[in-house]
């Protein structure tokens, strides 16, 4: 039996599908007509005569009774609280896609309808940018109303007090997703201080299956270490058949290394516990930036970086630029160049070390290029070559790794990604011989929160504030 309470959720959820459902439609019309006009009836194609509008008519219900079909029987409209506009939008390409493709074959068999090219391919095009900017918007709306403590959801926390607690957390702090933790639930005996503030506690198991009973509660969270993960079976006994959304909320604890993620294998889940952000769609975008912005800049830069060569010649004789081996992404070594800042063979007596405050091995030209990290620029090759990104954790040498590694267990899960000439610990002021722990904390909050807009903040902070650093070198 269906409580008041879910009834009313109930059709809400159905209200608002169809309204949503109702919207695409329009928009999907909208563009039809829109590829129509521009077709027959705009400069950007040789006007035609020949085409039969009856047809265009019929195939604008067909676009509609298709489209319909496919977005609903493939759920378009379900609850997306916890779901990433990313993962929306490319639901939504696929659904399209399927529904041009079931269009087209119902026009092969139909035959008898004949239309433009041009006009499919537009409407495609125009449907697509339509529906999914109508998406985000819808979406974002319903997040400021959940904001303020509108279209709500009540949630359930059961899990180990650390994890519980922690998840508590993270739903208050995120007011947008709607959801209001209404009881929590210890598997074991709370024992980390004080009692959480924005929860009931739920003492007893028949209390929680109370609330869960009478339909009080619409999400169950179940969050456990990976060490109790055998009582997920007993925890999934005590909510029963109640028909409430259940999550399961692993917490691999020390496993869990480099941004993790679920795939699906022919029905199996498989969790990834450490991988990189930069594979697919984004590696391509991020190397399209590369060899944009670097060609670009190494055009630009030419005649800045022939002036050093000449001054580096003059004062202080040697080679104009210094080769040292680094090690890029997946620890794979390569030769990066710089500006040579030092005196002809600097580390035939000290061997790798970092360059300390006043140096005597610096150069006085050299002091100045590392002031204003203008000693980077023939790095430029190594991007356009492919051995280094715009955008990374800056790459160390391998004995200074060697060492590095064996006090910082996680410093090898930065060349995940390919090293960089800026990055985000080096426009947040930790750059050369700053502290270590505190750089890779920044490495690998980018490589875990990477995204193309954050790699346009960095590319802007190194402009504005990133060059002239008394760290940099």
């Amino acid at each position: 039996m269906f409580s008041s309470r879910e009834a009313m959720l109930k059709r809400h959820n159905e209200f608002l599908k169809n309204l949503m459902l109702l919207n695409d439609l329009l928009l999907v019309a909208a563009a039809w007509w829109s590829a129509y006009l521009i077709r027959f009836h705009t400069f950007l194609f040789v006007p035609r005569e020949d085409y039969v509008f009856r047809h265009y008519v019929v195939a604008w219900l067909l676009v509609l009774a298709v489209w319909t079909i496919v977005f609903a029987g493939l759920d378009i409209y379900r609850p997306r609280r916890i779901s990433s506009r990313v993962r929306e939008i490319a639901d939504l390409c696929k659904a399209s896609g399927l529904a041009l493709l079931v269009f087209l074959a119902v026009l092969f068999l139909i035959r008898e309808i004949i239309l433009s090219r041009a006009v499919v391919v537009i409407f495609w095009v125009l449907s697509l940018v339509l529906l999914s900017v109508s998406h985000v918007a819808i979406r974002e709306g319903l997040r400021f109303l959940r904001r303020r403590g509108y279209n709500l959801r009540l949630a359930l926390i059961i899990g180990a007090p650390a994890q519980a607690k922690q998840l508590l957390d993270k739903l208050v702090w995120y007011r947008h997703l709607g959801l209001r933790v209404s009881g929590i639930f210890f598997t074991d005996e709370w024992n980390l201080g004080p009692e959480p503030a924005d929860a009931r506690v739920l003492r007893t198991r028949g209390e929680l299956q109370r609330i869960v009973h009478d339909g009080t509660v619409d999400v169950v969270f179940i969050t456990l270490p990976l060490e109790h993960s055998s009582k997920l079976g007993e925890i999934q006994q005590w909510l029963g058949d109640e028909p409430v959304t259940v999550y399961y909320v692993p917490d691999f604890g020390e496993f869990a290394k480099l941004r993790g993620s679920v795939e699906e294998f022919d029905g199996l889940q498989i969790i990834s516990l450490q991988s990189s952000p930069l594979d697919g769609w984004n590696a391509l975008m991020k190397r399209a930036v590369d060899l944009s912005l670097g060609g670009i800049a190494l055009f630009l830069f030419a005649p800045v970086m022939a002036l050093i060569a000449l001054g580096i010649k003059i004062t202080s004789g040697g080679p104009i630029c210094y080769r040292q081996e680094r090690m890029g992404l997946d620890g794979k070594r390569f030769e990066m160049l710089k500006f040579r800042t030092m005196v002809p063979d600097a580390e035939r007596l000290t061997g790798p070390i970092w360059a300390a405050d006043n140096d005597p091995r610096i150069t006085p030209l050299g002091r100045r290029l590392r002031r204003t990290s203008l000693d980077e620029l023939p790095q430029l090759i190594n991007v356009l070559r492919g051995e280094m990104s715009l955008v990374g954790p800056r790459p160390e040498r391998p004995p200074l790794i060697d060492e590095f590694r064996k006090s910082m267990p996680k410093y090898m899960l930065r060349h995940k990604v390919k090293a960089g000439m800026t990055g985000w610990a080096q426009v947040n002021g930790w750059r050369g011989n700053t502290d270590l722990e505190t750089r890779i904390a920044h490495d690998l909050d980018y490589i875990e929160n990477w995204s193309f807009w954050r790699d346009v903040k960095i590319l802007s902070a190194t402009l504005f504030r990133g060059f002239l650093h008394r760290n940099a070198g």
